[in-house]
């Protein structure tokens, strides 16, 4: 073909290719540094966006299992403060029981003794009935069910078992009935209250466990989240330093293109000169 001629001009041609293809490229960088991502839909790298979609999924997932871990954690320290305050009344219980025992002791003062003693008995139940949070309960639980937390995004579960701190349970042996009414009464009592605090020490420290397990198991995956949040960013982000250097450098090739494009539109208006 001939390169001096006006019905085709190859040399506009091929710098219009070089220009269109210097815009596309010019186009993805622009976007680039638009949305900071270099994959940022699926016709960017199919594979890469679908790897990356998959982690968002998890990350959201895992948005779940801490929100449960939370309410689980909530939940045992409510019923841990209420245990605790359980523990304070026992003790308190064991120096009217024991000082009940007396058998020296006046009946005025024994009455007033054992007025006392079942008043704060009466709070223990008051307690336990309202350590809940969120409809959890996890100190007036004859079955001891506890609260079951989400641990991975699979289902599996961290379960904290209930306790039963209620009157007459398993670990306080007084019962809603108990008094100090007489020396006999009263000694019966102190053994129950003894029993009652060992059980209720023992029970805390299960529920502690229980408490820090969760707590344990939230902060990895909270680290687990942070380390998918950076290896999706890998995957897509784009290195804003670099993309601005290729920016700069084909806007200027865009321009050189134009320049290009101009010249070889030129070019057959050279032929005019051969037929003066």
């Amino acid at each position: 073909m001939s390169l001096n001629s006006v019905n085709t001009n190859v040399g506009a041609m091929i710098a219009l290719q070089k220009l269109q293809t210097t815009s596309a490229e010019l186009a993805v960088v622009q976007s680039r540094v638009n949305t900071g991502k270099k994959v940022a839909s699926a016709k960017d790298n199919g594979a890469i966006w679908a790897i990356a979609q998959g982690q968002r999924s998890e990350i959201g997932a895992l948005n779940a299992v801490k929100d449960s871990l939370l309410r689980g954690q909530s939940a045992t320290d409510v019923a841990i403060a209420a245990g605790e305050s359980v523990s304070d009344l026992l003790v308190q219980l064991k120096e009217k029981a024991l000082t009940a025992s007396d058998t020296s002791l006046a009946t005025s003062s024994r009455q007033a003794l054992n007025e006392d003693f079942m008043a704060i008995r009466d709070q223990i139940t008051t307690v336990v009935s309202n350590a809940t949070f969120d409809g959890v309960n996890l100190i007036n639980n004859p079955t001891t069910v506890g609260f079951k937390a989400l641990s991975n995004t699979s289902g599996s579960t961290t379960t904290v078992n209930g306790e039963h701190l209620s009157l007459g349970g398993a670990n306080v042996a007084l019962a809603v009935t108990t008094t100090i009414g007489t020396a006999f009464l009263a000694s019966a009592a102190l053994g129950q209250v003894n029993m009652s605090i060992n059980n209720v020490a023992a029970a805390l420290g299960r529920l502690g466990t229980g408490s820090n397990s969760l707590s344990t198991h939230l902060k990895f995956v909270s680290k687990l989240q942070d380390a998918l949040e950076s290896g999706v960013g890998n995957l897509v982000d784009a290195d804003l330093g670099k993309e601005s250097a290729r920016l700069q450098s084909l806007q200027t090739k865009q321009q050189l293109g134009v320049q290009a494009l101009s010249i070889a539109n030129q070019s057959p208006s050279v032929l005019l000169g051969l037929f003066r």
